[in-house]
């Protein structure tokens, strides 16, 4: 069987995209928040986003609407599935998936870009060399670790036997790393991608199934819901770690 539909949403801004934010304007080395990044909330303009992608669903006529809800079961994202689902006024159950969680960024969670660079100089020096792509931070992972992961779940909804119409809600590096893995790109290709676009929290990116059955991109990072809905969009990292 086929994925009919594909939504793949980003969760809403969350306390640590602000705390991210607040740390890059004071040149902070650390990003000020307690908790650990899996219980990271969403802060209230984050829920209202939340509430603008569900309005964004119920908008879609019945026949195609999402059947099936799989979601990160980090807080921000759970949280923007569940949000979501109540302002759609859909009732499905929200799967929570670990392969679609937050990259694990090991010894540089929690510090900036400038954190990284002061305490890990060799780790920059070495990132100049491998790329974005395959880089892995000490004990962490690689954008194609998670693509190893992200690959399973879509082998797994497509031999579903019936067809679906999915929503994932996830991460900035996780979508975009979907997007490499659903459309078959080259690693310079999504690359490309990620230095000329952006996933503002509660964008929408979705795809639809083609003749031949294969997804096909339909629309990347919509937001116009968002100001539709008075949610206005915000692009903040999950965690700075541009080094």
């Amino acid at each position: 069987m086929t994925v009919d539909r594909l939504w793949l949403v980003r969760h809403g801004q969350s306390e640590g995209n602000v705390a991210d934010q607040r740390a890059i304007e004071l040149g902070s080395r650390t990003i000020d928040i307690d908790v650990r990044d899996p219980d990271v909330p969403l802060s209230d303009l984050g829920r209202r986003q939340a509430a603008a992608v569900g309005r964004r669903l119920a908008a879609e006529p019945p026949e195609r609407r999402p059947t099936r809800v799989v979601s990160s079961p980090f807080e921000r994202a759970y949280a923007t599935a569940e949000i979501a689902l109540a302002a759609a006024g859909l009732d499905l159950f929200i799967e929570r998936d670990e392969r679609v969680r937050e990259r694990d960024l090991g010894l540089f969670d929690g510090l900036t870009g400038l954190g990284i660079r002061e305490r890990y100089p060799e780790e920059a020096a070495r990132r100049a060399t491998l790329g974005k792509f395959y880089y892995r931070p000490p004990r962490g992972e690689s954008w194609a670790d998670v693509a190893f992961r992200v690959r399973g779940l879509l082998a797994e909804l497509r031999n579903d036997p019936t067809p679906l119409r999915v929503v994932v809600f996830s991460h900035q590096a996780v979508l975009f790393v979907t997007r490499y893995v659903v459309e078959g790109l080259t690693e310079q290709e999504i690359l490309q991608i990620d230095r000329t676009t952006r996933f503002h929290n509660g964008g929408v990116t979705s795809y639809e199934c083609g003749p031949d059955g294969r997804l096909l991109l339909a629309e990347h990072d919509a937001i116009d819901h968002l100001e539709e809905h008075g949610a206005p969009a915000t692009a903040g990292h999950d965690t700075h770690v541009e080094i």
